[in-house]
């Protein structure tokens, strides 16, 4: 697998406070690359920085071998890079068929595509993520496992070739982890790159190809689940002692 994304020294300093530190890693076309850490830790941040809805104070980011340096948010989307929100947002007045034709006539199809054929491409992306049924109810209607999957929706209707995902699990319980997990997996069977902000650890480990681990703005760990669930800084700084010892084989 080659480099689809690479990070390079990339830093973000809000006054006197540095949320993104020198922060340096890769990630190949096809992984699933998780990204883990304490409340702020940065990786929303850097989420961020890679999606240009904040710009670097200093370092770069190449996108499959182009700077994304110096673009808005809308460029970077069309580049092929789309991205979930961690508080989902959903234009309640549109429908969930209409919601996620917002995607599709902005992303990286949507210059070629007229409102008939996002709308079309909407129905198609609401089918493979299971809300077909409900693709002529109110956005607001959905509960909250239903307004993950219209996130997820609106940002796979944008063709993207890299998908950053900020705490797409988060408020939902049992079963409906599972099912999201088996959706991300269907998702990167798609050919699309995954990168994810995750607390819960049964979808990084369950999911994940690697993981990079963020503490105070600064990468402490890079490497596959278990070596990073193993890493005393890691076990130190975000999992505790009682997740490894609950963890560690006897």
């Amino acid at each position: 697998m080659s480099v689809l994304l690479s990070v390079q020294n990339a830093t973000k300093r809000y006054g006197g406070v540095t949320a993104v530190n020198d922060i340096t890693f890769d990630v190949l076309g096809g992984e699933i690359l998780g990204l883990i850490g304490p409340n702020g830790a940065g990786k929303t941040t850097l989420v961020n920085l890679i999606s240009g809805v904040t710009g670097m104070s200093s370092g770069s980011i190449m996108f499959d071998g182009r700077s994304l340096s110096g673009f808005k948010a809308y460029q970077i989307g069309r580049m092929g890079i789309a991205r979930t929100f961690q508080v989902v947002r959903p234009f309640a007045n549109l429908t969930v068929l209409e919601n996620v034709a917002v995607g599709a006539m902005y992303g990286a199809g949507g210059a070629r595509r007229s409102a008939s054929a996002a709308l079309r491409r909407a129905g198609e992306v609401l089918e493979f993520v299971g809300l077909g049924a409900r693709r002529d109810d109110p956005a607001e209607s959905l509960p909250i496992a239903g307004r993950k999957r219209l996130e997820l929706a609106k940002a796979l209707a944008m063709d993207p070739r890299l998908l950053l995902l900020d705490e797409a699990m988060a408020g939902l319980r049992g079963v409906e982890v599972d099912q999201a997990m088996e959706l991300l997996r269907a998702v990167s069977q798609q050919g699309i790159t995954l990168l994810i902000i995750e607390h819960v650890m049964k979808v990084i480990t369950g999911v994940c190809d690697r993981v990079v681990v963020l503490d105070y703005g600064r990468k402490i760990a890079d490497g596959t689940p278990s070596q990073v669930t193993a890493d005393p800084a890691v076990i130190e700084a975000y999992l505790g002692k009682r997740y490894a010892a609950a963890h560690t084989p006897a």
